[in-house]
């Protein structure tokens, strides 16, 4: 038997694939958003690595050109350091006089944060707010001692933040 010519079998061929993947064609279409996903990740996680070596390269390049500094100017050491004391945050420091009874400091903030400023007799039961509003009829003294209250009695953040930044305003305007 003779063969077929070869633009016959072709078709024929291509005609039988179709019908097969048609067939498959439900089961794909379900896998087809992860299938889709899945090689967008690996497209741009291609593209990042391409990136990051171009960018390794380009690194490599630049730093042959810039010569290395010894040491950078924004950094410091202790044999840099004349005098270390003054370069040690206070908490650091070592105290050689020595300090008042702890006693004494403990019974005086007790006291400032038992009495409520004078300026603001209820200034305990404010809220933020509230406080907020008779800030701009009050000193700087009374400011300070407002400060001095919440500081030694319960130190809230926003209250502290807030008194201030008023008392720098009004030392700004005076």
């Amino acid at each position: 038997m003779k063969s077929l010519p070869l633009p016959l079998r072709l078709a024929a061929g291509i005609a039988v694939t179709a019908v097969e993947r048609a067939r498959d064609l439900p089961t794909k279409i379900a896998g087809l958003p992860v299938t889709v996903a899945s090689q967008a990740l690996q497209v741009s996680m291609r593209v990042q690595q391409h990136v990051t070596e171009l960018a390794i390269k380009g690194d490599e390049v630049l730093a042959a050109l810039r010569p290395v500094e010894e040491a950078p100017d924004w950094a410091t050491f202790d044999e840099d350091v004349d005098d270390v004391d003054h370069a040690r945050p206070a908490f650091d420091r070592v105290v050689d006089e020595p300090e008042d009874d702890p006693w004494e400091q403990e019974e005086q903030a007790i006291t400032v944060a038992a009495t409520p400023p004078s300026a603001v007799p209820n200034y305990d039961e404010l809220s933020l707010p509230q406080l907020r509003a008779r800030l701009r009829q009050l000193s700087v003294g009374d400011l300070e001692e407002a400060l001095a209250h919440e500081r030694a009695g319960e130190n809230r953040p926003e209250f502290v933040g807030m008194l201030t930044r008023r008392i720098a305003t009004v030392r700004d305007q005076t």
